[in-house]
């Protein structure tokens, strides 16, 4: 029997007034005026959570992963 699947950790990109930041729980930080920023800073986050055992995902605000 497998285990149960606990729900990911989500990290979300989001803009944030002219830049972008990292929402995650509702708590907004990384702020930086570059997507690219953003979405490292919320990978490398989620890399930290996810080194302890927690499944992560890191979404960007507005595009699907669909291409």
């Amino acid at each position: 029997m497998k285990p149960p699947m606990t729900q990911p950790s989500i990290f979300l990109v989001v803009q944030d007034g002219d830049g972008w930041s990292v929402e995650h729980d509702g708590v907004l930080s990384n702020r930086s005026i570059y997507k690219a920023e953003a979405m490292a800073s919320a990978t490398k986050l989620a890399r930290a959570v996810s080194l302890q055992g927690q499944p992560t995902q890191v979404r960007i605000e507005g595009e699907t992963g669909y291409f």
